[in-house]
């Protein structure tokens, strides 16, 4: 019988032993964004993202209803010098990586303002192009990673729906002329783009809800 007890205990205090082990080993679940500071945050990107991140300026993109992870992303490239840009490295120069996640999460949740072409002339040659490519030269359909209606694939592929054609045809310009080259993908498509191609899609995209 004190075999049996000595065994039972040993049993015991093993798996007592295995499940303090294992409780050790499980990472501990990543800290929620903190929405409030993330639009306390947010107040130093309002004069060219607009309160909520809706731009009103052409030049600068909409961040609102943005994938987090793609903007987290984005923003970590900025701070690397990976993403070239003189006014966004000095905006983020200090923020830390939380800072960077509570700003996206709180931008992210705000609605997108809807936008529209402008070039009538030039809408169905960007939608041909977005929604089909150009086959003869092997330039992939946009639709493929952003999705029919521009809202792309979270933590894969952002979401374009509404985005200013200015800033969209500057992007495509930049990683055509290999001045942006986060994106190896967006490269080798941009590439085969001319100039009113590039204004053609960037103006329909603009047009998508």
């Amino acid at each position: 019988m004190k075999l049996i007890a000595t065994l039972l205990s040993a049993a015991v205090l093993a798996a007592s032993a295995f499940s303090a082990c294992a409780a050790e080993e499980k990472p501990a679940a990543a800290a929620k964004p903190d929405l409030v500071k993330g639009e306390a945050s947010f107040a130093t990107c309002a004069a060219c993202h607009g309160a909520d991140g809706n731009s009103g300026t052409p030049a600068y993109p909409k961040l609102a209803q943005q994938h987090p992870d793609y903007l987290v992303k984005q923003l970590r490239e900025f701070k690397s010098g990976q993403r070239a840009n003189a006014v966004m490295s000095g905006m983020v120069a200090a923020l830390s990586d939380d800072d960077m996640k509570n700003i996206s999460a709180w931008v992210s949740k705000n609605k997108a303002k809807p936008g529209f072409a402008k070039e009538k002339d030039l809408v169905t040659l960007g939608e041909r192009i977005y929604r089909g490519g150009i086959a003869d030269r092997q330039i992939a359909a946009c639709a493929g990673c952003h999705s029919p209606n521009g809202a792309g694939i979270p933590a894969q592929y952002p979401r374009l729906a509404g985005q200013q054609s200015e800033y969209t045809a500057a992007q495509l310009t930049a990683f055509r002329d290999g001045v942006r080259k986060n994106s190896i993908q967006m490269t080798g498509v941009a590439a085969k783009l001319n100039d009113r191609e590039i204004k053609a899609v960037a103006d329909y995209i603009a047009g998508l809800h």
